[in-house]
């Protein structure tokens, strides 16, 4: 069964912005975000999950967003270089934590940005790598060398998607959950020809993040207010099980921004 890694909400907040999502005005309810991080937690520990958990720091509310720590393939860890200077002070936290549980880190050049699970997922084989908002498309072709295997770069096109895993998510049949406007042209050609069974998620839904989901072989995690997608999993075999993330909403996130592979894959 899978392992993943979250970190808790102790410290999250909206205190900057830096997407279009947040708004110093409208700021997060502690309560309710630690109950919606606990249900997470939760469902994922009674699907078998393990998890682990990671001290929050002070002064880094998004560090609650494990998934953009870094890529995690076999016992590697490649470490995530941030691009917005509010989120640069996590790096040596994950560091840390990837050192005391025996992982190999490898850390990309300096202003090499890379935002690691975040922007790069693997389906089948490939490793589909987003760009623009966050990572830089230099660092693509840095992680396929280090990783051997066929990275694709795919132009991330609206700001309010981010990050890949904010339009697409990948399932373990080889097929993927998306949303088709996020990309360009040619992105959108690249992930059709490379993924043969392919969910589309509504406008509506994939506002709501509907495929910031967390896949644990036939059970996926998605935010609640997806009926159409859940319904299109079901029809595909899949468990779609539907949690309260309204307060990561704020910040941009939601069940996968807060949970990070270990790993991702084992080793190619």
């Amino acid at each position: 069964m899978r392992k993943v890694l979250l970190c808790p909400p102790d410290y999250y907040g909206i205190e900057y912005e830096i997407n279009p999502w947040m708004n110093l005005e409208h700021n997060a309810d502690p309560k309710l975000a630690q109950a919606q991080w606990l249900g997470l937690h939760d469902k994922l520990k009674s699907l078998g999950c393990t998890v682990e958990v990671m001290a929050p720091q002070p002064k880094l509310p998004d560090m609650v967003f494990t998934a953009n720590a870094g890529l995690v393939v076999g016992r590697q860890f490649i470490r995530s270089n941030f691009h917005f200077p509010q989120r640069q002070g996590e790096e040596q936290y994950f560091d840390k934590w990837f050192e005391a549980n025996g992982y190999k880190i490898v850390r990309l050049p300096a202003g090499l940005f890379f935002e690691g699970e975040g922007d790069a997922l693997f389906c089948g084989e490939t490793l589909f790598c987003g760009y623009r908002f966050r990572s830089d498309i230099r660092s693509h072709e840095r992680i396929g060398e280090i990783l051997k295997c066929l990275v694709i770069s795919l132009e991330l096109v609206l700001d309010r998607h981010y990050h890949l895993d904010t339009c697409f998510c990948p399932l373990p049949d080889g097929g993927a959950i998306w949303y088709p406007a996020a990309f360009d042209t040619y992105g959108q050609r690249a992930i059709r020809h490379r993924v043969k069974n392919l969910i589309d998620a509504t406008p509506e839904e994939a506002g709501r993040f509907a495929c910031n989901a967390v896949v644990l072989e036939r059970d996926v995690l998605l935010p609640e207010g997806c009926p159409e997608l859940s319904k299109a999993l079901s029809a595909h075999g899949y468990r779609p099980h539907a949690l309260a993330m309204g307060e990561y909403l704020k910040a941009g996130g939601a069940c996968k921004c807060l949970t990070l592979l270990l790993p991702q894959r084992p080793d190619l």
